[in-house]
């Protein structure tokens, strides 16, 4: 399994596993017991790395004091053989729950001094929640043992392993957050929120040679790892990024220090603490000597999303040098005061992204002067209006506010993302499309209407600094509005045609061919109103666009070929998507009309496919390619989800593209008899509907009378036949017996062809195994070229087309509009009174219904 399908694997099963657990309470179990793994078998790696043999290993003993310090001064820690993960699970180990007690008890034991605070009370948690997992210590073992057996297959050597291990952990970590409810927002900040704020971060960090990022309120440590993730991809090297995390709760601390532990950053660029980030400022002062040693720390970028307008403390915090300067948030919102925590650690050249409420942008008070000074200090660079519903556990717009320690311009960026998102579940996401349009905007500092805008601090100032979104950027639809000279006498007005501005642009010729003026403000369609789409499609602006378009894409897919498939093995997969997203945009640059973020995104969801399969070859080599699997599946057996095998599937090749491909003899001969058998279900139905209420009565046909009794068809039939040969009678073909003998025939050969159909599935699907393992190099070419790059070419290739239809059904739009005046209307109303009024005059009944007639008649007549 690929990285996906391991992590989607773990999540559906743990929760199952859960049971009435709470999802928020099960994460920290599961994830803890990760990461003891991940300590396990860094350690058995690191002990074999120096020469021990399997049996060395297994001395492995604290008795052994040299050893226990060799391994402590290296890693930090000490886990004896008996408390290693891969002993739990050995199937001759006597596995009890009092094992990880005691393995989780000597761990701490066991932490050198020098990684105390790195280590120190990091199994807290999980220790003390066993008990949450089963009520008897038999239950509680078998919980146990379940988990430790569903995350053994998780690797965690080397590259790969930091990489899946990293993805599955966000992955549950996202799962959970989405199943906890309002607890959710405690540990977690959405990947693609955290994505955007990356961004932006590491292109600002992009020449630095040495990086320290912060965190103030960490949570589980996703949206710190995420920016050092993409600052990683500029930076000269990995270990020149240095991590400061601080969270409150203890449970989420935990977790922070986990996920960062388990991304292999070396532990000296580890900098963490379990604290109040507005009451102990840090990082401040040294731990070991916090009243002699104030020495505020300055980092390069400070990231956070701080608990939602929260309560504090401001109290005896008039001279504390966060505060000093801009003032204090009011005690019933601290959302400012995370704001300039933040803004006091940043470096000179620093820059910031912190999520808050949009309140923080109009609300007055102190909050209102804060605003103000940070406006007039030229702090705030840009602000974000995120989507509603964007968070798991709250459903409230948010704003990403961007700030910078020292910035030369005074404007302020501001930008309404609020209507660039995807429904999905009950939440709304941003797609990388829409990611990729912010990050633009904000990189490049751009103007779009209905999206972005840089305000002059002169428009700020006017506006009494109040920063509400909608007085910069209007996002919302333009309300519709009806010309009231051409709803009474006809014609569309030109206002409304320039309304496509963009397109006369772009085809200047192609408005005078589909509308020729009225007068001069209106217009009427030159043409008949059915041929706007050939008039537009075969017009000669149009198909020289076209063929502009086409031009543009000369050798895309023999590029994409190249780079991604002859030369697989190079291909490096973090940094591939700029690359071919800045090919794509390249292309793009002088076609007008094509929504180049709508070719990113699908360009970026294609390459999360290519993307999971050059993982498995890059990691397996290229025969994963010809390789096959067992399909399992969950089957129910004696009242147990059971996990068996149904057949194969391909590793990397998906069996339908091999049959459509290689074998499409064989797949439409297959098909063939399963729509034979369909027309042969259609018409069984089609007999069994025409049966008479008299007929359905009958032994043939089930008591629900939707389906016939195939036995008792039988007999029927055999007896009609054999009654019409002794009697040299024919029945009629809508007797009752014709249509037995007919739905009995039918019956006959259904059982026949669905012996051949599954004989032929059968047939095809192990063919179809053999044909992948027995593939060339060039046939695998030729399939990844279909499975990666033709799905791709033909979204791009339709692109054009899609702007064909939109303009045609603008057009049409503005063409119905008008297409029947006031009067018009009027008149159709006024005849189809008339005629109900005439029609009304042939009706009878009694005296009341006839004095209602007659006034209902007068009215519609107006009299």
């Amino acid at each position: 399994m690929n990285k996906q399908q391991l992590a989607a694997k773990i999540w559906e099963s743990a929760n199952q596993m859960r049971s009435k657990i709470e999802a928020n309470e099960y994460k920290d179990y599961i994830l803890g017991f990760i990461f003891y793994k991940y300590l396990s078998d860094q350690l058995v790696q690191f002990v074999t790395a120096q020469g021990m043999t399997s049996e060395d290993i297994k001395a492995l003993s604290e008795d052994d004091a040299d050893t226990v310090e060799f391994i402590q001064s290296t890693l930090g820690y000490f886990i004896s053989y008996d408390n290693l993960f891969s002993t739990w699970i050995d199937p001759e180990s006597d596995f009890d729950e009092s094992n990880v007690r005691d393995a989780l008890s000597a761990f701490s034991r066991l932490i050198h001094p020098n990684h105390k605070k790195l280590f120190d009370g990091i199994f807290t948690t999980l220790e003390t929640g066993l008990s949450k997992l089963g009520e008897s210590a038999g239950k509680r073992t078998k919980a146990i043992s379940d988990l430790l057996h569903l995350i053994k297959s998780i690797p965690m050597n080397g590259k790969q392993g930091y990489d899946v291990l990293g993805y599955i952990y966000e992955y549950l970590i996202e799962k959970f957050a989405a199943n906890a409810g309002k607890k959710a927002g405690e540990f977690y900040t959405p990947h693609e929120v955290s994505v955007l704020m990356s961004h932006i971060i590491a292109h600002e960090l992009r020449n630095k040679d040495t990086i320290e990022i912060y965190d103030p309120t960490s949570g589980s440590g996703s949206l710190l790892i995420n920016i050092g993730e993409a600052v990683e991809k500029h930076a000269k090297n990995k270990d020149s990024i240095t991590y400061y995390a601080q969270e409150l709760k203890a449970n989420t601390y935990n977790l922070t220090r986990m996920n960062l532990i388990m991304r292999g950053i070396k532990a000296s660029n580890i900098k963490t603490r379990n604290g109040d980030t507005l009451e102990d400022d840090w990082p401040y002062f040294d731990e070991s000597d916090p009243q002699g040693s104030y020495q505020a720390l300055y980092v390069d970028a400070v990231v956070s999303n701080p608990p939602y307008s929260q309560k504090w403390d401001p109290n005896h915090k008039e001279n504390d040098p966060r505060y000093s300067r801009f003032g204090l948030a009011p005690k019933t919102k601290a959302d400012f005061a995370f704001l300039l925590h933040d803004l006091y650690h940043l470096k000179p050249d620093g820059i910031m992204t912190i999520v808050l409420p949009h309140g923080v942008l109009f609300r007055g008070g102190e909050e209102g002067e804060i605003r103000k000074q940070l406006i007039e200090n030229n702090h705030i660079d840009a602000i974000i209006g995120l989507p509603s519903n964007i968070f798991f556990g709250t459903g409230i717009p948010t704003v990403i506010l961007v700030l910078k320690q020292k910035r030369t311009n005074g404007d302020v960026l501001i930008v309404d993302a609020s209507k660039h998102f995807a429904k999905e579940g009950k939440n709304n996401k941003l797609q990388a499309s829409d990611i990729k349009r912010i990050v633009d905007a904000v990189i490049n500092r751009e103007d779009h209407d209905k999206f972005s805008k840089v305000v002059e601090k002169q428009v700020l100032r006017d506006n009494g600094y109040n920063l509400n979104i909608p007085r910069y950027v209007d996002s919302s639809p333009a309300p519709e509005s009806w010309d009231l000279h051409a709803t009474m006498l006809g014609g569309i007005p030109n206002s409304e045609i320039s309304d496509l501005e963009e397109y006369w642009q772009a085809l200047p010729q192609c408005r005078s061919a589909l509308f020729t003026p009225k007068s001069a403000a209106y217009s009427e369609l030159a043409i008949a109103k059915e041929a706007v789409n050939t008039t537009i499609s075969q017009h000669a602006q149009v198909e020289a666009f076209i063929s502009a378009y086409n031009h543009a894409f000369e050798g895309h897919d023999d590029s994409l070929n190249t780079t991604l498939i002859q030369n697989w093995q190079a291909v490096n997969r973090n940094q591939q998507d700029n690359e071919l997203s800045a090919d794509l945009f390249k292309r793009l640059a002088p076609i007008a009309l094509i929504d180049k973020y709508q070719a990113y995104q699908y360009l970026n969801d294609q390459m999360q496919i290519i993307s999971a399969d050059l993982e498995m070859m890059q990691t397996e080599g290229f025969t994963a390619t010809k390789q096959v699997d067992p399909n399992m599946v969950i089957k129910k057996k004696d009242g147990k989800d059971v996990e068996v095998q149904d057949g194969w599937k391909g590793h990397i090749l998906p069996f339908e593209l091999v049959q459509q491909t290689y074998l499409s003899d064989d797949l439409a001969a297959l098909v063939k008899q399963e729509n034979r058998l369909a027309e042969i279900a259609s018409l069984l139905e089609e007999i069994l509907e025409s049966l008479s209420e008299e007929d359905k009565e009958q032994d043939t046909v089930k008591e629900s009378k939707d389906d016939f009794v195939n036995a008792e068809v039988g007999k029927a039939a055999k007896a009609f036949l054999k009654e019409q040969n002794e009697t040299k009678t024919t029945f009629s073909s809508e007797s009752y017996e014709a249509k037995i003998i007919a739905a009995n025939k039918l019956i006959n050969e259904e059982k026949t062809v669905k012996k051949s159909v599954k004989e032929a599935a059968i047939a095809l699907h192990l063919k179809t195994k053999t044909t992948i393992e027995g593939l060339s190099n060039e046939q695998v070419n030729e399939l990844l070229h279909l499975k990666w790059i033709e799905p791709l070419s033909l979204e791009l290739a339709s692109m054009p087309s899609n702007f064909i239809t939109q303009l045609t059904n603008k057009v049409q739009s503005i063409a119905d509009k008008y297409a029947e005046t006031y009067s018009q209307v009027a008149n159709d109303i006024k005849t189809t009174e008339q005629e109900l009024a005439e029609m009304m005059g042939e009706l009878t009944g009694n005296e009341f219904d006839m004095q209602g007639l007659a006034e209902l008649t007068s009215l519609l007549k107006g009299e």
